[in-house]
């Protein structure tokens, strides 16, 4: 997008830079972001996102609790994909302590974080969809969503946080039917998605409002620490589920989804596309299920020995990794985690620049963040 100067729209107007609070209490901040706007007229020359307005000081609590009672904490930081946490929390103590864990419970964490990612893709879009103005599509994104929360609902009791995963494995088997419900959903969805591709994509007003918007290239993107469809947005194809495969990525086929145009239309591309391979991930899945436990023997008081580790997964946002130490006690010595909400909302700055203030609410979407996730 090429930058719009007022002073040769209007030479015979006096303008001057105005300084505008966008939040935290904004609808389309999607929680409790404040973006510190400089405006020129209606063109940004300047954003600056503040955070911490939903700091929960989860990771010191960690240092408070057994490494069991810190799983539900977890869960609180992306509430939208809180099996995410868990799994990069208890991959890490299963890495430090050397536990090998079950084969079905392997498969049963690819199956349900999959189903968690197209859950929060699904929110991604419907909000997205509604911020530009297409109550529709929110409706029929919700929708479907519950379907999948009731899935969830079944195996764990929870619909958001679930506190699930155990170190070493599951915390429950599959209920009868499980299987078979998973399969109508992976059959039911394509035609909703269809249905909402047709509504959006091929829309002019929604195009306008999304192509060419919130660019950044694919060495920037690199460079700010972006991951996830930030990231693959800008023509990057890395996946962890790829890279440096974990649980049961490896003995699945699926495509890591990329767009090369860098912009807030390519992101909502990446994520329809990748919703599409998390069926029929959960199709493989639930096909080559193994029989066996769901939770290897550990001590009932996990003690790690000391020393450190970091433990990464591919969460709908991206790298979300967790950096773990331990002193050889039954409570972590430090938790950190390294948020990708967090990296790839520090390129907003770059992505706004010189754009309108309603592109600003495009390419805040189009992040897809989570507050949780940023503060922490």
């Amino acid at each position: 997008m090429t930058s719009i100067d007022t002073a040769e729209i209007a030479p015979e107007l006096e303008t001057e830079i105005l300084t505008l609070n966008m939040g935290p209490q904004h609808p389309s901040t999607h929680g409790v972001l404040r973006v510190v706007l400089q405006l020129d007229g209606e063109i940004i020359r300047g954003a600056t996102p503040h955070v911490g307005y939903l700091h929960s000081s989860c990771e010191k609590i960690a240092e408070n609790r057994t490494y069991p009672q810190c799983i539900p904490f977890l869960d609180r930081f992306d509430y939208l994909s809180a099996l995410f946490y868990e799994l990069a929390f208890v991959r890490a103590v299963e890495e430090l302590m050397e536990i090998d864990v079950p084969q079905r419970a392997r498969y049963l964490r690819t199956i349900t974080c999959e189903l968690n990612r197209i859950a929060s893709h699904l929110v991604f879009l419907g909000t997205f969809a509604l911020d530009l103005g297409a109550p529709t599509v929110f409706l029929y994104c919700f929708r479907d969503r519950e379907i999948i929360l009731d899935i969830l609902e079944e195996l764990t009791g929870a619909r958001l946080t679930y506190n699930y995963y155990r170190i070493g494995g599951c915390a429950a088997d599959v209920p009868p039917g499980f299987a078979d419900e998973c399969m109508r959903f992976v059959r039911y969805l394509p035609h909703r998605l269809q249905e909402i591709d047709g509504i959006l994509t091929g829309n002019r007003i929604f195009r306008a409002r999304c192509q060419e918007i919130g660019v950044i290239s694919g060495e920037d993107a690199v460079n700010w620490g972006c991951s996830g469809p930030m990231l693959r947005g800008s023509g990057v194809a890395f996946d962890l589920r790829k890279a440096e495969p974990y649980e049961a990525y490896a003995e699945m086929d699926f495509n890591v989804c990329t767009r090369n145009e860098g912009d807030v239309l390519a992101r909502y591309y990446v994520r329809l596309d990748e919703m599409r391979e998390s069926l029929k991930i959960i199709e493989q899945g639930l096909g080559k299920l193994p029989d066996g436990d769901i939770t290897a023997k550990v001590s009932r008081r996990i003690r790690p020995p000391e020393g450190e580790v970091y433990a990464r997964v591919e969460s709908p946002r991206g790298e979300l990794g967790v950096y773990l130490v331990s002193d050889g006690s039954d409570r972590p010595y430090r938790v950190k985690v390294r948020a990708p909400s967090f990296c790839n909302l520090a390129t907003l700055p770059v992505l706004t620049k010189d754009h309108l203030v309603a592109d600003l609410v495009a390419v805040i979407g189009s992040i897809d963040i989570v507050l949780g996730d940023v503060d922490r």
